[in-house]
């Protein structure tokens, strides 16, 4: 309970203050002159000028508050590292015990450095903030982290938000040994088919530089070099952008004898690979309905540089017809097919027959082409049945179908076959679902025998008509009808061409997208999702590797034709892998290379400064003798740390309960006090 005295003058300050100059000079002169009453008439005056102040007594009734201290621990990925995890547990413990005899002590338990907050490192001073945003500053007695010492977020004591001390408990021990791989140059894109320069460099702690490390980099999780660098120098490394899209890079250094931990000798980036513009050659053998619908296709993509012959009249043909008025452009033959053949990525011959046109030899360089890694695209009409068909060429040897000779020409909707559910060609095409499919009719098919190669859709009587083949390092697609025009005109409804030709181009020119077998990882929020694309009926399970190694084996259910999936929980950030034993799959989650992982060896350095500025202290755990330093409440003083002790900062926060108040100069009490003073007055002035 406390006592006081306030004022809530009667009159405002000014006349109050007039009035006390008055009566202090009314009061002086006679006390000066030593006139006879002077004191009893001084102090009648006080009373009344004591009267208009209106004083009144106060009486709180004040409960004391607790004070607050947070304890955080780090329960970082970088914490689970040697014996760590029971050195914090055996902290906790012996703090809890202790803290709970502070008497007046409200306790705040806060887990931090975990799940999400691992991409920006650990923000153990972030959490800490969350924990006692409720809390007044004056009533925060301090707090205590319990941490490997690698703390992201330190603030400076200005912006800590309250003052009291900051300690910290450090796990792990002086002298770790520990290597990582450091970054010096990342570039962000390369162009496919170049190569880009990383640069980077081995750092090793707690042993001496110099030592010879060995190296093994590796492009989409395969090896691509094994050089060999020394610890502390700058190294670089050329690679080639194989693909556009996404080429991930890792660097890998080989362990440290006795390390800390082998987690972040690796480390990884991701390249955006970005493809010059495609070079596509396309052959028309005779103009015809469906000639516009390549060329507009091709053209329509600002990343393709095409370039476009057609056939308009066979050099035995003679009618007359002046050269010049033929052709502005003659056909560069030798320069296309045999000087510069390797510099395009498709090669596409629509309704060719052989014409005298291009030599045998040219179709020898095609083969040979293809099979060094080209792609050849050709879309075949009724010559392709004929004698003069382009597969009675030397072509005949990367050719997937061979023709019969034989041309059906009936109405009919092409379909799907059961191969074609599962090709990424021709999988979940638009309307290829229904039955019959959504699409319009063609009207002419080649009939055609298939040799070593896989048939996507079919025609008439379930004949043969896209067929897709590998020849080596090469891809051909022959598609046995030249009626996909009816499509892009919208006749019956049109088709999905866009979609089918669009695809067919980038299989052909090996998109990872469009692979048959293939598996892949996708981040959905807290979820990782695997994904096989298959030509199978089953698959086999796929081992994932989470970022800090640990390994979980996951059973992939179907999902759709040649797609099976399953799903595991995105419990760390970092790169996922995943293997099924023949594909690999990587996948990153938050930053590629997270800071939790950057530096994992202990240190006291990091926290020293913001404790020293506190009046805390740091203590390394395994230093101590004892899982934890004695707890103390400190009243006063700037210092709240020992040798083996630590202090929290005890306050006299209180609340009000209750207020009462009395007024001296109201009502009855006031007039009795004015009339004594009155009274006293006249009874000394009356002797």
């Amino acid at each position: 309970m406390n006592f006081g005295i306030t004022f809530e003058p009667l009159v405002s300050l000014p006349v109050l203050i007039a009035a006390g100059i008055v009566a202090i000079a009314v009061a002086c002169l006679p006390l000066i002159s030593r006139t006879r009453g002077a004191l009893v008439r001084a102090t009648a005056l006080a009373l009344a000028l004591a009267a208009l102040a209106n004083p009144s007594l106060t009486r709180e009734d004040r409960d004391p508050l607790p004070v607050v201290a947070a304890v955080v621990f780090d329960q970082s990925a970088s914490q689970r590292f040697g014996d760590r995890t029971q050195a914090t547990q055996a902290a906790r413990a012996a703090l809890m015990e202790r803290l709970a005899r502070i008497a007046g002590l409200e306790l705040r338990v806060v887990e931090a450095g975990g799940g999400d907050s691992e991409g920006d490192g650990t923000r153990l001073f972030t959490a800490l903030g969350a924990a006692l945003a409720d809390v007044p500053p004056e009533r925060i007695a301090g707090a205590i982290l319990v941490t490997d010492g690698r703390v992201h977020d330190v603030p400076s004591a200005s912006l800590l938000g309250f003052a009291a001390p900051v300690h910290a408990l450090i796990t792990g021990r002086e002298g770790e040994r520990d290597r990582r791989v450091v970054f010096t140059a990342t570039p962000r894109f390369g162009i496919v088919g170049h190569k880009q320069t990383i640069g980077y460099r081995i750092e090793d702690e707690g042993a001496p530089k110099g030592a010879r490390v060995g190296i093994t980099v590796r492009r989409d999780g395969e090896i691509v070099a094994r050089p060999s660098v020394i610890a502390g120098e700058p190294a670089e490394i050329p690679i080639e952008i194989v693909h556009a899209g996404s080429n991930i890079i890792e660097i890998e250094a080989a362990p440290l004898d006795g390390e800390l931990t082998p987690l972040n000798n690796r480390v990884a980036l991701t390249i955006e690979g970005v493809r010059e513009k495609l070079r596509v050659l396309l052959v028309s053998g005779e103009p015809h309905s469906g000639e516009r619908t390549w060329r507009n296709l091709l053209k329509s993509d600002a990343n393709v540089d095409l370039v476009h012959f057609t056939i308009l009249r066979p050099p035995e043909k003679q009618d007359g017809t002046p050269i010049n008025e033929l052709s502005l452009i003659a056909f560069p033959t030798r320069e296309l097919f045999q000087q510069k053949i390797k510099d395009f990525q498709l090669i596409i011959f629509d309704r060719y027959a052989q014409q005298g046109v291009l030599p045998l030899i040219y179709f020898d360089n095609i083969v040979r082409y293809v099979r060094e890694g080209g792609a050849l695209l050709v879309a075949a009409g009724a010559e392709y049945a004929n004698p003069g068909s382009i597969y009675r060429s030397p072509l005949e040897a990367v050719l997937p179908a061979e023709p019969t000779g034989n041309i059906t020409e009936v109405g009919y909707r092409a379909r799907l076959s059961e191969e074609g559910k599962r090709h990424p060609v021709t999988r979940s095409l638009p309307g290829a679902n229904s039955d019959p499919p959504r699409w319009s009719r063609w009207f002419r098919a080649v009939d055609a025998r298939i040799e070593n190669a896989t048939v996507v859709m079919k025609g008439p009587g379930d004949t043969p008509l896209l067929v897709l083949a590998r020849q080596n390092e090469g891809r051909v697609a022959l598609l046995l009808s030249d009626h996909i025009w009816l499509w892009a005109r919208g006749y019956e409804g049109g088709g999905p061409h866009l979609d089918l030709l669009r695809r067919l181009s980038h299989w052909l020119m090996k998109e990872p997208e469009l692979e048959e077998e293939r598996l892949k990882l996708t981040a959905h929020g807290k979820e990782l999702v695997v994904e096989r694309w298959t030509m199978s009926e089953k698959v086999a399970p796929v081992m994932v590797t989470t970022p800090s190694g640990i390994t979980r084996t996951l059973t992939l259910d179907a999902a759709e034709p040649g797609l099976f999936r399953a799903s595991t929980a995105a419990s760390e950030v970092g790169l996922w892998r995943a293997t099924d034993g023949t594909l690999n799959a990587l996948v990153n989650i938050g930053p590629i290379n997270p800071r939790e992982f950057a530096e994992v060896t202990s240190t006291k350095e990091v926290l020293a400064p913001i404790a020293a500025a506190t009046g805390g202290g740091v203590w390394r755990i395994a230093e101590l003798g004892q899982a934890a330093p004695r707890v103390v409440g400190v009243r006063s003083g700037e210092r709240f740390a020992g040798a083996d002790w630590l202090g929290l900062k005890l306050r006299e926060a209180s609340v009000v309960r209750g207020l009462g108040l009395f007024p001296l100069f109201a009502g009855l009490s006031g007039l009795l006090i004015l009339l004594a003073a009155i009274a006293a007055t006249w009874a000394r002035e009356g002797r």
